[in-house]
């Protein structure tokens, strides 16, 4: 897109993390400012946070908000690790994303919408499965957290009404009253399985994965996949970075008694529709190639037979063509 200015740590937290903490790792528009303070107060924990600030004549503006949040909001200073991003370019979610990751302090982070509710303490319910931290450790497994939102998004406006544990929340799911986040779009969370998600007591794996999921997940920070930042605007952005991840041969396993719910928040949607197409036609493309491109790198690795190309065989198999030509180059490798 071009130059943009990132300054890290334009204000660093006071606090010292444990390593083995849990970061959330998010982006913020200037809209949503008092959606962050919140989240802070709420998670008390660590938060790395990229903002995106228009480089125009609201900038100083903006940047004076963002001092008065701090200042109103001890939560802020003690917790919230907050880098700009100044430029001309809108939407780069991608971008934004990364930069809020790669400067998070801790081991694990959290990829966040700021405009989700933790409405549950999953970070305890992870230390009471020792099995799944160890996957989490070794990188080889993302937790996800499985994400609701409001019918009646009137509803959704006060997270003070929110449930705060799974029994409440069935009973409005039973009312229908809540859902799985935008249902519409089954594809894009229906891979979480939330039928069996209201039944079950254990953590499990995700078997029926579709490349448009995108949950919100769990995973570590070093050795994990970044976000392609070809992926501007709304639409397969965050589905191409967990598409990456689940290449890579990491599995995602679902809290059974952990969730979020979307706060209500209204969206461009003329805007979205454009994107959406633009993003669909590049993910496309972007699937094949990065099918390929981690193939041949498991082949060149020697890990083509392991258990870690599992998902990539599963995967990737179903774009055509894809078997023949990879048949071909794991052929050539094994003849050197």
């Amino acid at each position: 897109m071009g130059p943009s200015k990132v300054i890290p740590y334009y204000f660093k937290a006071t606090e010292n993390f444990d390593k083995e903490e849990i970061t959330m790792a998010t982006l913020v528009t200037y809209n949503r400012f008092k959606v962050l303070s919140r989240l802070a107060s709420h998670y008390k924990g660590p938060i790395s946070v990229a903002i995106h600030i228009n480089d125009d004549g609201s900038k100083e503006n903006i940047i004076n908000d963002l001092h008065k949040l701090y200042d109103e909001n001890e939560n802020m200073r003690r917790y919230v690790d907050l880098h700009l991003v100044i430029d001309k370019f809108d939407r780069q979610f991608n971008m934004w994303r990364n930069v809020a990751k790669f400067f998070a302090r801790t081991d694990y982070i959290m990829m966040l919408d700021v405009d989700f509710y933790l409405c549950t303490d999953f970070r305890k319910s992870l230390k009471k499965e020792p099995e799944l931290m160890e996957l989490l450790k070794a990188g080889k497994a993302a937790i996800v957290v499985p994400a609701f939102e409001y019918v009646d998004e009137n509803d959704g406006e006060d997270w003070n009404d929110f449930p705060k544990t799974k029994q409440d929340l069935l009973v409005d799911v039973n009312t229908n009253k809540l859902d799985m986040f935008h249902r519409g779009w089954k594809r894009g969370h229906g891979s979480t399985n939330y039928e069996k998600w209201y039944k079950q007591t254990r953590p499990y794996k995700v078997t029926d994965y579709n490349y448009s999921y995108e949950p919100y997940v769990i995973f570590k920070k070093e050795g994990t996949p970044w976000c392609d930042e070809r992926f501007v605007g709304y639409g397969a952005n965050k589905a191409a970075c967990l598409f990456e991840i689940y290449l890579a041969g990491i599995d995602y396993w679902v809290l059974p008694n952990d969730f979020l719910i979307h706060q209500t928040h209204h969206y461009p949607e003329d805007t979205r529709a454009k994107e959406r197409t633009y993003n669909k036609k590049l993910y496309d493309y972007y699937r094949e190639e990065i099918c390929l491109r981690y193939a041949r790198t498991m082949i060149a690795a020697n890990e083509w037979n392991t258990s870690k190309a599992t998902n990539l065989k599963k995967e990737c198999g179903r774009i055509r063509g894809f078997n023949d030509v990879i048949g071909k180059v794991a052929a050539e490798h094994n003849e050197l």
